[in-house]
């Protein structure tokens, strides 16, 4: 057999995913991993009895997940076990004013109807739109590329295209349904999760309400990272060789080839390379100035989506009035998103996002114990300080104990803070951002920065600061998507 030797930088999800789908094909697949285990931001950590997960914390869009495993003859449960939460979340407006979202249908139409007569209606309505839109956009719009308008040249998709409300902003679209707040800030809250403001974000993200209310809130038992687990244990099914602890210092190129890649221990030769890294990372620090494919000036006009400053916390005790995830909007986003999007600077008084696993699953702390994950959404480029970090801390505690009525600070047995430093520490992430490039309608599909360089014929990229975007779903999918690029201009091996 002929082999096409593939190098992919980065062992987050959409590295595995690309270095999975490449093997799958014949490609002879190595990754090189900056850290010493795979994941990315989803890497995790065990201290004094505690599993925590680092990064993401929802289990959304379990179709992506299992249409990923299945690709390959396997499915998620021969990986990991799934148990959908009910209910989905409690969205916290203030001192005893907790809203269970229910995982029912019929009950959460109930909850809105008692808010604002008609609403259960109205939401059977946005919800068959919002259907539509997921069917379409997840199985046929993100997998497109983006290099080129001709990939949307197909009477069908201009159509689908255009009932899809790409044009109008969702704070106008979910106003067209509903008038009640505290509706209101239930639906937008999954677009918190592509880093814009609602104002700024397509009308086509209704999908995200669709996978939020139709499609569910899940876990994996044993914490996020056991999709990671199962991932690599896949890709080394399939051939794949992971090396950790290789930080990549250096892409040679000749002749817009990249035939090399320098770490700080070993040099490896290579017909394509895969960039699972941060793209920024990647342009200006590891290819020669003449190979890359966009200036500084238009790095530092993408609009970003936030960094978060993250708590990890094990508590002594268990505690009461919190639920596996629990969002505390008892202040106002406005200000908040003003400060993380028009006026960057820390915020005043945050939002925040409290996940406590331990609520689900007992392996993940000490029996009698908690596992808290606080996140506290910020503007990316900010300066990171331990004593900003304290300050914020005292902060959500205060808020966190009020709300909940009761003592925990005087209970924690291990607390980890994460930051801007952190992210640009373990990922080079341009500005210390924690998920990519904001889906703004300016940065959507052919808008984003290219999956193929510009400059070099063998160097890709994939993740969250190109097609399709942001999040663990569209990651999965991004690593596809490049893997059937390189296919397509890079033959696969033939027997001979």
């Amino acid at each position: 057999m002929s082999e096409k030797n593939v190098i992919v930088i980065g062992a987050g999800f959409s590295g595995i995913s690309a270095a999975t789908s490449l093997a799958d094909q014949g490609y002879q697949v190595t990754v090189l991993e900056k850290n010493s285990t795979p994941g990315g931001r989803a890497r995790s950590f065990n201290t004094q009895g505690f599993t925590f997960d680092m990064g993401p914390s929802w289990y959304w869009m379990p179709d992506v997940f299992e249409s990923y495993f299945q690709k390959f003859g396997k499915s998620t449960a021969d990986y990991y076990n799934l148990v959908r939460l009910d209910p989905s979340y409690t969205v916290v407006f203030g001192e005893d004013d907790f809203v269970d979202v229910p995982a029912s249908l019929d009950e959460l139409k109930a909850l809105f109807e008692r808010w604002e007569p008609g609403s259960a209606h109205q939401l059977h309505r946005f919800l068959e739109q919002a259907a539509y839109k997921y069917e379409v956009g997840i199985n046929q719009l993100v997998y497109k590329p983006g290099r080129s308008v001709t990939e949307f040249m197909n009477l069908r998709l201009l159509l689908d295209v255009l009932r899809m409300d790409v044009f109008q902003s969702f704070h106008k679209h979910i106003r067209r349904y509903f008038s009640h707040p505290k509706i209101i800030k239930l639906m937008e809250f999954p677009i918190l999760f592509l880093g814009a403001l609602p104002e700024n974000t397509p009308a086509l993200y209704s999908l995200m309400n669709y996978a939020d209310i139709s499609l569910g809130t899940w876990y994996p038992m044993g914490g996020m990272y056991k999709i990671i687990e199962g991932m690599v244990q896949l890709a080394e099914e399939k051939g794949v060789v992971f090396k950790y602890n290789q930080d990549v210092q250096e892409i040679q190129v000749n002749q817009n080839i990249a035939t090399r890649i320098v770490t700080t221990t070993d040099v490896f030769e290579t017909d394509v390379i895969v960039a699972s890294a941060d793209y920024h990372h990647v342009e200006k620090n590891l290819l020669p100035a003449q190979f890359q494919s966009y200036s500084s000036e238009y790095w530092d006009t993408r609009v970003m989506a936030p960094s978060s400053l993250i708590f990890y916390l094990g508590v002594n005790k268990r505690l009461k009035n919190l639920r596996h995830h629990s969002l505390f909007f008892d202040e106002d986003f406005g200000p908040h998103a003003n400060e993380i999007y028009t006026n960057p600077k820390w915020p005043t008084k945050p939002l925040f996002y409290v996940s406590a696993p331990s609520v689900t699953d007992d392996s993940v702390a000490p029996a009698g114990c908690e596992n808290l994950f606080i996140l506290i959404p910020v503007a990316p480029g900010l300066q990171d300080t331990e004593e900003v970090r304290e300050k914020y801390y005292n902060l959500v505690m205060d808020r966190l104990e009020q709300l909940t009525n009761q003592e925990i600070r005087g209970s924690v047995l291990y607390k980890r803070s994460y930051a801007h430093n952190d992210f640009i520490h373990d990922y080079n992430a341009f500005k210390g951002n924690a998920y990519g490039l904001a889906n703004t309608l300016l940065q959507t599909a052919l808008l984003k920065p290219s999956l193929k360089s510009k400059k070099v014929k063998n160097l890709y990229y994939t993740g969250q600061l190109t097609v399709p975007g942001p999040g663990v779903p569209p990651s999965l999918i991004s690593g596809q998507v490049v893997a059937q690029e390189v296919a397509k201009e890079f033959k696969a091996p033939v027997v001979i």
